[in-house]
């Protein structure tokens, strides 16, 4: 089977946290192309909304990929509404800004759970659909806390880095199936998230990225694209930081 290239209507993708920030700058760049995008969310129902409403193609769907079975159930009803999935975005994430010594066992397993976990669970499904159609694209969406490690990210760190030796195992899994399995590692960008930090903590993060700047959204959209298209790349770790990830 083809890579899909621009204008394939009859693929469809998954998307996690798809529908605000980096997930929807995904989300809307699968859909110009004409895929068919089930975008899902955890709390904002009204950025969902907006989603679905503007863009031809896209479903929104609301989960908690906390838990395994709701991973579960949600790629088998993807499957089963449309007849395939081409394309798993593992881009849904739980940041908690909290030291080791406050962070508490509930926090520590929910972090988990979110972050690395649902990656699992979603994939481990999809792969076995996958594998029957001879054709896959995963991409696990995982952060530069991972390779730099931050004082008060511990535990979004520890999932973050989970995603990298689970990319580059379920790759090895898969590489003889017609599936694919990568990461992308994104620096800083221009989201609501960053958009809520204090004028001085962006101004310190602004000072360390040598390009000089936050990044925009579709330009980690841009990066996983190519991932979805790229056959020939598979095990690999991508990172899209502007440099920050380089130190000094």
């Amino acid at each position: 089977m083809p890579d899909g290239g621009r204008g394939d209507t009859s693929r469809v993708a998954l998307v996690t946290g798809g529908t605000r920030g980096i997930g929807a700058a995904i989300t809307r760049r699968l859909a110009t192309r004409g895929i068919r995008v089930v975008a899902v969310y955890r709390g904002d129902t009204a950025a969902a909304q907006r989603m679905q409403e503007e863009l031809d193609g896209v479903s929104v769907v609301r989960a908690d990929l906390g838990d395994p079975d709701t991973c579960v159930r949600l790629v088998e009803d993807v499957h089963g509404e449309f007849g395939r999935i081409d394309h798993l975005v593992n881009n849904a994430g739980l940041l908690l800004e909290s030291r080791s010594s406050d962070t508490n066992v509930s926090e520590w397993e929910r972090i988990v759970a979110v972050n690395l976990s649902a990656a699992f669970h979603l994939s481990r499904v999809a792969i076995a659909l996958m594998r029957t159609a001879r054709y896959g694209r995963i991409v696990n969406v995982s952060s530069v806390t991972a390779v730099m490690g931050s004082p008060s990210e511990a535990a979004y760190g520890a999932a973050k880095s989970g995603l990298h030796g689970l990319t580059r195992s379920l790759a090895r899994e898969t590489a003889r199936h017609g599936i694919t399995v990568n990461t992308v590692v994104p620096g800083v960008f221009e989201t609501d998230m960053t958009a809520s930090m204090p004028e001085k903590t962006r101004a310190a993060i602004l000072g360390m990225i040598p390009v000089g700047r936050r990044g925009n959204p579709d330009e980690l959209a841009a990066a996983v694209e190519f991932l979805l298209d790229a056959g020939y790349c598979t095990g690999s770790v991508l990172t899209v930081d502007g440099g920050l990830s380089m130190g000094g």
